[in-house]
């Protein structure tokens, strides 16, 4: 199936800010290239933060903000939300707003990320160009209500470059970070700047680069590639592959089908490492109301309405 792009996008209009972001952070990643800029402390750390800035996406932005799949104290989420900030995916409002919308509208032509528009167009085309339903006081208020009314998220939609705080924080925090490692082992002035830069690189901009494409590969490559467990009205799909790039998020058609559950793991083997770090939160103390998968949910409820029956009625 083919659809054109929402009618909200036309007439097209470039999205500035977006489209020269994205371009430049893509080619400030080919400094990688540059042999000065790499160091394994620095890719070490790049993996790490793959994992621990993408999930203030996937658990922050996604399972909590989005879906609301469990409940935390304010200052833990936070916490997570500035992580989510960090990968310069927009602010927690409009993100919540954009995906709510993907949802009613999943595969359909309104769908602002559909990949029935063309594979590029849902992977990162569809932020090229401005979506005035996406990214409207209307849309946000229709789709992003509950997040407006903590001050917090509200004061980074009144002022949208406030989240460019904690962006271009990670900056000279990743440079101090390499430039301090560097000096615990050796006084040598142009290796500890050497580090930073090299921190910089791949703490900040490579992974920002990754995070990027693995989140946008759930958008794209999980509405056209894999199996189906369920029969869910549109495309979504379990990819094996994305799974593993986003502990869990690609398990997309089990998530389409129950997106309320903190959980995507409806198989035995479709690990979601993601709900995993979500009930470790909850035994910690920092989560709490974690909503299970619908199958879990029923066989409970199903449980408890036989053990509230009689023995002689069973009998």
């Amino acid at each position: 199936m083919t659809n054109p792009v929402p009618p909200t996008v036309l007439p097209y209009r470039l999205n500035w800010t977006y489209a020269v972001t994205i371009v430049t952070v893509h080619l400030l990643g080919l400094l990688a290239l540059v042999p000065y800029l790499f160091s394994w402390t620095a890719f070490l750390t790049f993996l790490l933060g793959i994992h621990i800035f993408g999930q203030g996406i996937t658990i922050g932005y996604h399972r909590l903000l989005t879906h609301r799949s469990f409940k935390c104290p304010k200052w833990v989420e936070h916490c997570i939300a500035i992580l989510g900030i960090c990968c310069m995916e927009d602010t927690p409002a409009r993100w919540v707003s954009t995906h709510r919308q993907h949802h009613v509208d999943s595969d359909e032509i309104p769908d602002p990320h559909s990949p029935r528009v063309t594979f590029f167009w849902s992977h990162m085309g569809w932020l090229m160009y401005v979506n005035r339903k996406t990214y409207s006081v209307a849309g946000l208020e229709k789709f992003a209500k509950d997040l407006l009314r903590d001050p917090f998220y509200m004061r980074l939609e009144t002022n949208p470059y406030n989240q460019f705080i904690y962006i271009l924080g990670q900056l000279p925090f990743f440079f101090g970070l390499g430039f301090a490692i560097s000096f615990a082992f050796s006084s040598e002035l142009s290796q500890a700047i050497k580090l930073g830069a090299s921190m910089v690189q791949w703490g900040v901009i490579m992974r920002v680069i990754a995070v990027w494409h693995i989140t946008w590969s759930v958008n794209s490559l999980s509405h056209m590639f894999g199996y189906q467990n369920y029969q869910t009205g549109e495309d979504s799909r379990n990819n094996w592959f994305v799974a593993l790039l986003t502990v869990g998020e690609g398990w997309h058609n089990n998530h389409h089908e129950d997106p309320s559950a903190a959980s995507v793991q409806h198989r035995w083997w479709e690990i979601d490492v993601s709900y995993y770090e979500i009930k470790l939160m909850s035994w910690l103390g920092l989560a709490s109301d974690v909503i299970p998968p619908r199958h879990r949910r029923h066989g409970r409820r199903d449980q408890d309405q036989q053990s509230e029956v009689p023995q002689d009625a069973v009998a």
